[in-house]
């Protein structure tokens, strides 16, 4: 008992807490997507260095181990509120619509319509492949003579279809919106044989106008160019976004629009392509959209179309095959270009990069092709680089590890060599600006 009374009458000392370093190496080792060393130097810092192994990927020694989830993990907690009836709140609270909610709106649309198109276009790649020895001989016995072609120039503003339109009509032989260079001023956009007929479309950058419609002075050089160059084809088709125009009108573009079609072109035939009409709601809109540019003399026909889906592509695609004309080829129409595949290469990462990392990030990592070298045993040699602004989209985009940077690595590279029908040595690095 008296033992008992003298370790009741001790001091209570608080505990102390634990001041030795935890290393997140020992934690991330059961997760890595490479294999690992043991760490025999203990090292006290954990580096974020741009240089960290951790984030590049090379598929020549990398793979994935199936990470088995633990019986006792807590499931991470989703909200529990809907976006959609949150910004209806906000907006009938404070008689507006928070920024952040529209960002957050205009950047999931965007992601959901970039994943269907380069889904799409990846099926068509694999799909068409099958069909490639039977077109070729059908193609093979058209003489030169009876060869025929025509040139199309297709201008809008950013972002308003003119890529997944010819995505749509030429398939596997431009895929992901490959751009073959052949001056300054104009860029191929794909190439499109069918029977004895040839069709290559040209994006002709840089027509925007500024707010008070004249040429933006910091481009004047290059927008005269491309000005110049419109004529040179043989049809034009001026393609807007009807459900950006009903939503929030741009007068630049509605200057382009009356400014193409203010009058005939002697040489060159006009065409208007009202695109993404599947995203229009209700007909009379679309309707009420096309009275305003009905009246321009300058436009042969009007076609309503959605680039992405498919809709009113095949009556565009009828009018372009009847007004080609008559003289030979200036495409290889079975050979997919270097800078073709290095577009497609591009945009399939980008396709996984979107799979697995989401909300504001893939918009705001630059992606850029460091090196592109074909190999004497037949593979190929891919480096893209993945550059962030912030060390903390960094973490995001490398993983435990390595391991998100290496998933995407992976997949991408499977799809490559899907598509190409050869092997390919992808190797992803992640910077920090």
């Amino acid at each position: 008992m008296k033992a008992l009374r003298a370790l009741r009458t001790l001091p209570t000392l608080p505990p102390k807490p634990c001041r030795d370093p935890l290393y997140p190496t020992f934690l991330y080792q059961f997760f890595s997507a490479q294999p690992q060393e043991e760490d025999h130097t203990h090292t006290t810092t954990f580096s974020d260095s741009e240089n960290d192994s951790d984030s590049v990927f090379d598929s020549t020694h990398y793979t994935i181990p199936t990470i088995a989830s633990e019986p006792n993990a807590q499931p991470a907690l989703q909200p529990t509120w809907d976006e959609k009836y949150r910004a209806k709140a906000d907006e009938l609270i404070f008689a507006k619509e928070t920024q952040k909610g529209k960002l957050r709106t205009l950047q999931k649309e965007e992601e959901r319509r970039r994943r269907v198109l380069a889904k799409v276009l990846l099926e068509a790649a694999l799909e068409a492949a099958d069909d490639e020895v039977e077109e070729q001989d059908e193609t093979l016995v058209v003489k030169e003579e009876d060869q025929k072609s025509l040139s199309v120039g297709i201008i809008g503003a950013p972002n308003a279809g003119k890529s997944a339109l010819t995505n749509y009509m030429v398939g596997t032989k431009v895929a992901a919106v490959s751009r073959k260079t052949n001056t300054t001023t104009h860029e191929v956009l794909g190439v499109m044989t069918k029977e004895n007929t040839q069709i290559c479309f040209f994006d002709t950058p840089g027509l925007m106008l500024n707010k008070s419609g004249n040429l933006h002075k910091d481009m004047k050089i290059r927008v005269e160019c491309a000005w110049s160059s419109v004529n040179l084809y043989d049809v034009l088709i001026v393609i807007f976004d009807v459900h950006r125009h009903l939503t929030r009108p741009d007068l630049r573009v509605i200057r382009l629009i009356k400014r193409m079609g203010a009058q005939p072109h002697p040489k060159q035939k006009r065409i208007l392509c009202i695109n993404k009409v599947d995203l229009v709601e209700k007909k009379k809109d679309l309707l009420k959209a096309a009275e305003q540019f009905k009246d321009l003399p300058g436009f042969e026909r009007y076609f309503m179309i959605s680039g992405l889906k498919g809709y009113g592509v095949k009556d565009l695609t009828k009018y372009l095959m009847e007004q080609a004309v008559t003289r030979p080829w200036d495409e290889d129409p079975f050979t997919m270009s270097e800078e073709v595949m290095k577009n497609i290469s591009l945009e399939v990462v980008r396709e996984r990069l979107l799979d697995h990392v989401h909300q504001e990030i893939p918009y705001n990592i630059e992606h850029r092709l460091i090196d592109w070298k074909e190999l004497r045993d037949g593979s190929v040699r891919i480096e893209q680089h993945l550059i962030t602004h912030k060390l903390s989209q960094r973490k995001i985009l490398v993983g435990k590890k390595g391991s998100k940077i290496g998933r995407i690595g992976i997949e991408a590279n499977e799809e490559l060599r899907s598509i190409f029908k050869r092997e390919v040595h992808l190797i992803l690095q992640v910077r920090l600006k």
